[in-house]
């Protein structure tokens, strides 16, 4: 358990644990309230305006193919951040891109304009791998414009919700904080209902402590208010560092374990990912990478393909799956050394995936272009049929 990184390393939930749940709810999620400052008055800023889109390239084609006449790597839409992490697709094609380090979201074109700053995330906290983590849309952004996030303060790891240039409020509140390994996973489910991965801040034991909203996967509404008997929806894990949905709503994280291997676990209600020690309820992992070739930070799913973002290993695994969702054949990768250490991965309506780097992470080696977003299509293989 010695490996520390600046990114992360790596039962069902009693009546403490909903009470600490309950109190760390939003009643409507627009009650201003935690260390977020204000943000400036006036029209917050547009996102915006749609791209017209091409033809979509075919598989293993860069995603802007005439870049290369105007100078510049082909793949990379934005260039010069500070430790991207969340990343969500709009739906006029754009992309919103979150810095854990300072808190700015952003908005980047595929057709490689420069980058637009929309706003900071105010109260944020930093410190070990803290800082503003994971992004989700809300699952009615086209009404309500919403988004939410995974941050860190000094005092917890919470998730909130505001409109672009508004102030964040709080949705589930409570998730304790670390100077390692807190989490940050979001996704929605197909139904509208929220999934929460956190980490363990380095205390093993908190993941499978049933009072503890430390080291699980958690399932609530865009309230923050459990869904079904509790909030707990697995239990066990190190660092849940990315969530990600396919087909028939099967739902994998990538877990970040101190120590390795790193896995990438399908995850059921009432599950146990089975750290650190397994319980009667663990079930196995799709798979395991060893520590050079893990630091699971990012994964997306098409058809029965799931990507995964690789820090330490600096590429993209691709890992395909079989009819019930096991693993079918050996991983293959891509990008392996090419742009140095890879994290989120989100995959948009075209079939491209958007990448972030992570050399500036404290442990990466930054070259001079560092942070970038890239946008690629990956190689071929990725099935069309549902998990």
């Amino acid at each position: 358990m010695s490996r520390q990184r600046a990114r992360g390393g790596r039962g069902l939930a009693g009546a403490a644990l909903l009470a600490v749940v309950l109190a760390g709810c939003g009643s409507d999620g627009y009650e201003p309230a935690g260390p977020f400052r204000p943000q400036p008055e006036g029209p917050p800023p547009q996102v915006g305006p749609p791209t017209e889109s091409s033809q979509a390239p075919g598989p293993g084609d860069p995603a802007d193919p005439e870049g290369e006449e105007d100078g510049g790597d082909p793949n990379v839409v934005a260039s010069g951040l500070t430790v991207p992490t969340g990343l969500v697709v709009l739906p006029d094609g754009t992309a919103v891109v979150g810095e854990r380090e300072t808190g700015r979201l952003l908005q980047v074109f595929p057709d490689r304009s420069p980058a637009r700053e929309l706003m900071t995330v105010g109260g944020i906290d930093t410190a070990g791998d803290g800082g503003l983590l994971g992004l989700a849309l809300s699952p009615t952004f086209a009404e309500d414009g919403l988004f939410y996030a995974y941050v860190s303060t000094a005092t917890d790891n919470r998730v909130v919700r505001f409109p672009m240039g508004g102030t964040p409020n709080p949705v589930l509140t409570g998730i304790p904080r670390g100077e390692t390994h807190n989490g940050g996973g979001l996704v929605f489910a197909a139904d509208g209902t929220l999934f929460v991965g956190t980490g363990d801040t380095g205390n093993a034991a908190l993941a499978q402590d049933p009072a503890s909203l430390a080291g699980k996967v958690l399932h609530v509404d865009v309230f923050g208010r459990p869904v079904g008997a509790g909030p707990v929806h697995s239990t066990g894990h190190a660092d849940v560092t990315a969530l990600c949905v396919g087909g028939e709503a099967s739902l994998y994280a990538t877990d970040d374990a101190p120590a390795g291997p790193d896995e990438l676990n399908a995850v059921g209600g009432g599950g146990d990912a089975g750290w650190p020690t397994a319980g009667p309820a663990s079930t196995g992992p799709v798979v395991q990478f060893p520590t050079e070739a893990g630091g699971l930070g990012g994964c997306a799913v098409a058809g029965r393909t799931v990507f995964l973002g690789s820090l330490d290993g600096r590429r993209v695994h691709t890992v395909q799956l079989d009819g019930s969702g096991a693993l079918a054949e050996e991983p293959g990768a891509f990008l392996t050394d090419r742009y140095g250490r890879l994290r989120t991965v989100v995959l948009d309506g075209e079939g491209a995936l958007w990448i972030t780097t992570s050399n500036k992470d404290g442990i990466g080696t930054p070259g001079e272009d560092d942070d970038r977003v890239l946008r690629v299509f990956p190689p071929g293989g990725a099935s069309d049929s549902p998990l």
